[in-house]
């Protein structure tokens, strides 16, 4: 298949704004694939279904943060001209396939989902789960296979979700036929961007343990933030030797900064792999290392934090774009719940 058959489904669950882990995980490389125009279609879903399993109670966070997620989507530069960004709900089609996808799944295999059993821990539920947050990956499969998707960009915590959906796209098409399309992950080939760390040297950046740079902070903010990074605990002066493992400041060189950057803030150094050399040695002062990153990720993120505010001046056209988006990820949904109804004989109608 060529690429220019090829399409893809990607989203976030709207439980806040985005923040700068997602932006190196999937965002960037979403607007680079956008911009190559190598793929047939791209569909990217703002996944407030899915955010209501654990946020039930709290519907009015999961709308407001749908609007933070849109204004986050065209700040980073997706156009809805070439990509088609819709709201998970507004296609209830996906909810038909989840009913349908959920009798070619054990229990047992659910609950036996990495993914799943990590943040069921993460979220403290004891023994109150919801079923629906159990049941996610079948959803995030008729997500993928409703829009026929080829190719998922997503970040390596979720391989384990594309797994269970291609078990499920290759058991249903053993019983009822050739309907749905096995996916594939696509990952972001830079290590350090895959999983990014908080501010504070955590595993993961979240607003619970606000550690988190979100891409519509002020200059001011990111600033303040980037000042106080973890970083070496027994880098206690300027001249003492630091480790650069588990080093929050330098994994953020790690996916940000690029050999330009070098020349152009005067770091004193050629290149990163240079700067680190110090570092390990001992005579650079975390302060100086901290600036630097502080210039690079500035530049980075002010066309965002630009673009994102003035579609801010504008949210009745954001909602227009997203009803437009909804409308016609609902017509491609249609389609193929109408194979997959053909497929099982339940068009009794047709």
């Amino acid at each position: 298949m060529s690429e220019n058959e090829k399409i893809i489904l990607t989203g976030d669950r709207p439980s806040g704004k985005l923040h700068i882990g997602h932006y190196v995980g999937s965002l960037r490389q979403r607007v680079a694939l956008q911009n190559k125009g190598e793929f047939k279609k791209i569909f990217i879903m703002i996944a407030d279904t899915q955010a209501l399993t654990d946020n039930f109670a709290n519907p009015e966070k999961v709308r407001a943060s749908v609007t933070e997620v849109a204004l986050d989507y065209l700040g980073v530069g997706l156009d809805p001209s070439r990509v088609t960004i819709f709201i998970q709900s507004q296609v209830p089609e996906l909810t038909e396939l989840t009913m349908y996808y959920m009798n070619l799944v054990s229990i047992a295999r659910v609950e036996r989902n990495p993914t799943v059993k990590a943040e069921i821990a993460q979220k403290n539920f004891g023994e109150g789960v919801p079923c629906g947050f159990v049941c996610y990956p079948i959803s995030q499969t008729s997500d993928i296979t409703a829009f026929k998707a080829t190719t998922v960009p997503t970040g390596e915590d979720q391989k384990p979700m594309i797994e269970q959906a291609r078990e499920i796209v290759r058991k249903f098409n053993d019983i009822y036929g050739p309907v749905l399309v096995e996916p594939d992950i696509l990952l972001e080939s830079n290590e350090a961007c895959l999983r990014l760390p908080g501010t504070d040297g955590h595993a993961k950046m979240s607003k619970s343990l606000n550690n988190g740079i979100y891409l519509s902070d002020s200059a001011d903010t990111v600033r303040e933030k980037i000042m106080s990074m973890y970083t070496d605990p027994t880098h206690l002066k300027v001249s003492d030797p630091g480790h650069i493992e588990g080093n929050t400041v330098f994994t953020y060189l790690d996916a940000f900064s690029k050999p330009e950057h070098f020349e152009r803030y005067n770091s004193g150094f050629a290149s990163l792999d240079e700067m680190k050399e110090q570092y390990k040695k001992g005579g650079l002062g975390d302060v100086k290392v901290k600036k630097f990153l502080n210039e690079v990720l500035q530049e980075e993120l002010a066309p965002i934090r630009e673009r994102r505010a003035e579609h801010e001046k504008d949210i009745p056209a954001l909602y227009e774009m997203l009803k437009k988006g909804c409308e016609d990820a609902r017509e491609t949904a249609a389609q193929t719940l109408s194979e997959v109804r053909r497929a099982m004989r339940i068009d009794y109608f047709g």
